[in-house]
């Protein structure tokens, strides 16, 4: 399969601090990966240099094929799905739930005088029903709960039928209810065969939805582990990552963890 991200080498360094230090690793497009870690490990700076959003300190960054530094964000950005709550900001809370969606086919937040056709909004309609807010299309994006919100800006996400589908937390804040059905649903689309490569940031184990099949454990900006879930998600792997005695359960294919 295609590779969808590589990092070699990669670091990133801010106002003198070291944010990642010397990453390499590599997306594939049938891969569905979580990224496990502390706060202030690394893990969204990891997933903006993946969004094309920031640029290496040093390294080689390659998405889509195409080596950051050296191609078109306007182009390579709309090739990315990418959801989180720094975008999120940047919605209007009075655009309807209907035109934040689709105005993802511009790559904008909040309508203006672009020219949308038929079968944009069509389009916008079916992500809607798939992800269960049909019923929710002409509602403000402000007037929704979390869990809505969320959902709202993965369905934004994969408006354009992306080739790498970015999701920073998705599912922080959430009530159970609101979790589950959110993991649920994200289950289903990385099960698809015809999803693309998908990369999700979490600081917890049991936010990791069926069908994710790979792991990164990163901290102080370094890779920990990284492989396949079975071999990468174990407590002594957790416990290196967080510092602290980690127990680790697992039940039909979800985990739990908690501190020992």
């Amino acid at each position: 399969m295609p590779t969808v991200l590589q990092l070699s080498d990669v670091s990133f360094v801010r106002d003198g601090n070291t944010i990642l230090d010397s990453v390499t690793w590599k997306v594939d497009s049938d891969e569905r990966w979580v990224i496990l870690g502390p706060n202030g490990a690394g893990k969204t700076t990891l997933l903006q240099i993946a969004a094309a959003l920031v640029h290496p300190s040093s390294g080689k960054a390659e998405v889509l094929g195409d080596r950051l530094g050296t191609v078109d964000l306007f182009e390579l950005r709309p090739r990315i799905g990418f959801a989180s709550s720094a975008m999120a900001k940047r919605i209007p809370a009075h655009e309807k739930v209907i035109d934040v969606v689709m105005t993802a086919a511009y790559s904008v937040t909040g309508r203006w005088n672009e020219s949308y056709e038929d079968i944009d909004l069509r389009r916008a309609q079916r992500v809607l029903a798939e992800w269960r807010l049909d019923h929710l299309a002409e509602r403000t994006f402000g007037h929704l709960s979390d869990g809505e919100q969320k959902r709202v800006q993965i369905a934004r996400a994969v408006m354009t039928d992306p080739e790498l589908l970015l999701l920073d937390e998705p599912a922080a804040s959430l009530d159970l209810g609101a979790r589950e059905e959110l993991l649920q649903l994200l289950g289903g689309y990385a099960s698809a065969p015809d999803s693309p490569g998908i990369v999700m940031v979490t600081h917890h184990v049991e936010e990791i939805p069926l069908g994710f099949d790979s792991a990164l454990l990163i901290a102080d900006g370094g890779i920990v582990a990284a492989g396949p879930i079975a071999e990468v998600v174990t407590s002594q792997n957790l416990s290196t990552t967080f510092g602290l005695p980690i127990e680790l359960s697992e039940s039909n294919g979800r985990y739990a963890a908690r501190a020992v």
